[in-house]
C-alpha cells in the first residue's frame, strides 16, 4: 500500500471523510511542521497529526495507547489522541485526531523572569504527577534513559563539534552528573522530551505539554533537566523545592541530562543557521541559554 499523494488540504478533508466524516466540516489551517509529525488544526479544538518520519507511526501508536490513561491525572493539558486514523490508499500510515493545545512554543517565547517562580511550581505539579511508577509493560527509551557513565563518548563528541559553544565549567558539570549515584526507586513515567519547542505558553507560563512520542518509564532525572531547559535563570532550586522528591543524586543527574539535551538543541540550531534541512534557529538560542544555566546553577 502506498500513496504518491503530498499532503494538502484537500488530502485532509478526504482523510476525515474515509474515516471521521463527523469531523469532514471543520476549517483546515495551514499545517505545522513538527520534528516527526506535521500538525493540521481542525476548527478551533482539534488537530490532525499526519507522520513525516520512518518512526513516527510507533510513536503515534503508542501516544495513542498510553497518553490518554495518564492525561487524566496530569494538572496541564496535553494533547491527548482522541480518535485514531488507519493506513488506507489515500494515506499509507496512522495518524491520529488530538486536542489542540493553544498556546506559543516557549522556544519562540521563552518564559519571563517575572513569573519564573509561578511556571517552577506549574512545572513542578505536572511533574509529580506524571513521575508515578510504570507498569512493567511500560514503553522503554533505552538511548535516553540510559545511564550517563555509557553516554560519556556522545558527550565528548559533541562537545568537540560545538566547542564554540561549549562554555568553560561543561566537562567538570558533566563529570560530576557521571559520578552520581543512579536512582534507587522503581522506573517511573517519563515525558524524555522536555524542551522549549514541547510546552506552550500564555500569559508568561506554562499552558500545556506537547509531542510524548519519546514517552517511557526511566529515571525521573531526565525529565527534572527541564529546571534549566525551560525554566528562567535561577529557579532551578525553586522547581526541586517544589517537587519534593529530588535528592542530591537525582539533580546532580539531572545537571547531566540537561547539559546532553542542550548540546543537541545547539546542533539543531546550528543547522537552523546554516539553511539545512531540519535545522530550527531557536532551538539553538534556547540551548545556549540551557547550558549557561547549568553551569551557573551548578
Amino acid at each position: 500500500m502506498h500513496s504518491d499523494r503530498t499532503p494538502d488540504a484537500s488530502l485532509i478533508h478526504a482523510l476525515l471523510k474515509e474515516q471521521h466524516p463527523d469531523l469532514a466540516d471543520l476549517d483546515i489551517h495551514p499545517p505545522i511542521r513538527g520534528w516527526d509529525n506535521e500538525l493540521w488544526r481542525l476548527g478551533g479544538e482539534l488537530a490532525l497529526r499526519l507522520p513525516r518520519t520512518e518512526r513516527a507511526p510507533t510513536l503515534i501508536r503508542k501516544e495513542h495507547r498510553w497518553l490518554p490513561e495518564l492525561a487524566m491525572r496530569l494538572p496541564l493539558p496535553v494533547p491527548t489522541p482522541l480518535r485514531i486514523g488507519e493506513p488506507s490508499v489515500l494515506f499509507p500510515q496512522p495518524w491520529t485526531i488530538v486536542k489542540w493545545l493553544k498556546g506559543v512554543p516557549a522556544d519562540r517565547t521563552p518564559l519571563s523572569p517575572a513569573y519564573g517562580g509561578h511556571a517552577a511550581d506549574t512545572l513542578a505539579a505536572f511533574l509529580r504527577e506524571l513521575h508515578e511508577p510504570a507498569p512493567g509493560d511500560a514503553p522503554s527509551n533505552p538511548y535516553r534513559t540510559a545511564p550517563l557513565d555509557t553516554l560519556t563518548e556522545a558527550f565528548e563528541q559533541q562537545a568537540r563539534e560545538l566547542h564554540e559553544d561549549v562554555p568553560p565549567g561543561v566537562r567538570a558539570v558533566w563529570q560530576d552528573a557521571v559520578a552520581a549515584p543512579g536512582p534507587q526507586g522503581p522506573p517511573v513515567w517519563l515525558h524524555c522530551d522536555l524542551h522549549p519547542a514541547n510546552v506552550v505558553v500564555t500569559n508568561d507560563t506554562i499552558a500545556g505539554v506537547l509531542d510524548f512520542g519519546e514517552l517511557c518509564a526511566g529515571d525521573p532525572a531526565v525529565d527534572l533537566a527541564a529546571a534549566w531547559m525551560l525554566l528562567p535563570d535561577g529557579q532551578a532550586a525553586r522547581l526541586f523545592t517544589a517537587y519534593a522528591y529530588a535528592d542530591d543524586a537525582a539533580i546532580r543527574r539531572a545537571r547531566g541530562r540537561a547539559i546532553l539535551h542542550s548540546l543537541a538543541l545547539i546542533g539543531i540550531g546550528r543547522a537552523g543557521e546554516r539553511g539545512l534541512p531540519g535545522g530550527k534557529t531557536t532551538w539553538g538560542h534556547a540551548g545556549r541559554a540551557a547550558l549557561r544555566r547549568v553551569v551557573a546553577d551548578s
